[in-house]
């Protein structure tokens, strides 16, 4: 099943913010500058960086408050690594930032405390600034080991080892079904960290995979009624190990369900809550770009 980029590119020049068009542009050369061009991409992510390095202003759609969050800093090293093989110093500059608010036993909090809760979903603004968060650790480092893939300075930074040995150990320490969105980025930092721990990822890759239905389709707990993770939020990318969770026909089922979630308007949608006007259509640009993204390395482009 195809796509239709040339809808996608009107649905983003329609609805998307600045910084999902120039990825967009970047990945397939359409709307405004040429593919490949990193500069624009770097240019529109620095309008929601910090003085501090990190990252806020909204970049995480659903946690509005301007200040730095690690929740936002997921997002940045996606651009990070969007625009390989070029290297920003701000990469680095962001992992002093998480090495700061990083609590005593290499975990980040879910979020820290916002200065404006306005538009702001309540398990961001509700976080225990106090408590690691597995969730978020491992989602914001399994970011940061792509990046480190191209880029020295975030690859011997003290914070991704930091952020990595946390994660390791808190998912040898589950017992029990975690969280869907805890087990996915799980997979995925395990994915990605796979290259510089290869026997331990491996073994935890084990661990994990009675917890990982066949299907690959998991309910939200606390999410809307019908929000579920299905196989491409666990292993979106055929490069790591967590491919071997799932049948190749698994795998090909979902990318043909991704590439049919096309819609009229020619973006993609997503099936969770919202708490602003701006989040649903600042969710379905970046959305777009994940599903053109997710296809294109899965060869479906």
């Amino acid at each position: 099943m195809s796509i239709d980029l040339s809808a996608a590119a009107a649905f983003m020049a329609t609805h998307a913010r600045v910084l999902d068009r120039r990825r967009f542009t970047l990945l397939t050369g359409l709307l405004e500058g040429a593919r490949g061009d990193a500069a624009p991409v770097l240019s529109a992510l620095d309008a929601y960086r910090n003085a501090d390095g990190g990252y806020g202003w909204g970049l995480e759609p659903d946690l509005r408050s301007p200040g730095s969050q690690p929740g936002a800093a997921m997002h940045a090293f996606t651009v990070f690594e969007d625009v390989a093989p070029v290297t920003d110093p701000r990469a680095a500059e962001l992992c002093d930032w998480l090495l700061s608010v990083s609590l005593p036993d290499g975990g980040l909090p879910f979020a820290l405390p916002a200065t404006i809760t306005a538009g702001t979903a309540p398990w961001w603004a509700g976080a225990d600034p106090a408590v690691s968060s597995p969730q978020i650790t491992a989602v914001t480092a399994a970011a940061a080991h792509r990046v480190a893939a191209h880029d020295p300075a975030v690859a011997a930074h003290p914070w991704l080892e930091r952020a990595t040995a946390y994660c390791l150990d808190a998912t040898a320490a589950i017992e029990r079904t975690p969280h869907a969105y805890e087990l996915a980025f799980a997979v995925r930092l395990l994915d990605a960290a796979h290259a510089a721990h290869p026997a331990r990822v491996a073994a935890l890759l084990d661990r994990l995979r009675p917890y990982v239905p066949e299907d690959g389709v998991m309910r939200v707990e606390g999410g809307k009624e019908d929000e579920r993770l299905r196989p491409l939020d666990f292993s979106p990318f055929p490069d790591g190990p967590s491919r071997s969770l799932f049948a190749k026909e698994t795998i090909d089922a979902d990318l043909d369900r991704l590439a049919a979630g096309q819609q009229e308007d020619g973006g993609w949608t997503v099936d969770y809550a919202h708490f602003s006007a701006a989040s649903p259509l600042e969710w379905r640009g970046h959305a777009t770009v994940q599903a053109v993204t997710v296809l294109h390395h899965n060869g479906r482009l």
